[in-house]
């Protein structure tokens, strides 16, 4: 399919006719296809989808804090559930991409899905208004809206800061150890530490970040198996 193919077709997918198609077509672009990409509409379909979040938060959590909706947010609008999303939504069928990403896989890549589906709800705000873009996108995220609760658990790292200081424990300590792979498609392993106790984990992930938060899930399992042991 041609890049106007796949945008109409989308359109017709997603169930909203676009005034101007070449606004889905933008947003539907990589940069390792030419210089007039997906980026810059795909900053601002980050701020479109963390106010149309928040404000969803906000409305169905009265007595939350600002902490708890803060991970709430973060949670519904972390790249691995906005790539979730798009393979939903099949995206990967709809992507145009440079001869590279193509050879490499870029269809399936996470990180891409991601960041085109903030660039299409970007282009849906530009091409209507935010009440609309609102009644689009907002059934992409109902399943997980349903059920804010499975949202409310602490990220790892978070989990096993407070866990140790509930111990009057030191912080843990993280370092990359390792990175493999191709530029573009990176593994890094990271090492976590908790000195006091002697104990080190590892994770691995495509992203330093993920790798972390790897690492402290598998050591907050492993210190929470030593206490059941000793009980």
């Amino acid at each position: 399919m041609t890049k106007r193919e796949k945008a109409l077709k989308l359109s017709k997918y997603l169930g909203y006719q676009f005034k101007s198609i070449k606004l889905l077509e933008t947003a539907l672009t990589h940069k390792s296809v030419s210089a007039k990409n997906n980026e810059r509409l795909e900053f601002l379909g980050d701020s479109i989808i963390n106010f149309l979040m928040a404000k969803t938060i906000y409305q169905a959590k009265a007595t939350a804090k600002e902490g708890e909706m803060s991970r709430l947010r973060a949670s519904l609008v972390k790249g691995e559930t906005l790539a979730e999303i798009a393979k939903e939504l099949n995206l990967s069928e709809f992507l145009v991409l440079g001869t590279g990403e193509l050879k490499s896989g870029g269809h399936h890549r996470k990180s891409i899905l991601a960041d085109t589906l903030e660039a299409i709800i970007a282009a849906i705000y530009l091409d209507s208004h935010i009440v609309t873009c609102e009644q689009i996108v907002m059934p992409w995220f109902a399943s997980r809206l349903d059920n804010l609760s499975q949202y409310q658990l602490k990220d790892p790292k978070s989990a096993l800061q407070e866990y140790l200081q509930s111990k009057a424990m030191a912080l843990p300590t993280y370092e990359v150890t390792c990175i493999e792979g191709d530029p573009h498609k990176q593994i890094f392993t990271v090492m976590c530490c908790v000195n006091e106790m002697k104990k080190q984990t590892e994770g691995h992930a495509n992203s330093r970040r993920y790798a972390e938060q790897m690492a402290a899930k598998a050591m907050l399992e492993l210190l929470k198996t030593d206490k059941g042991n000793k009980q």
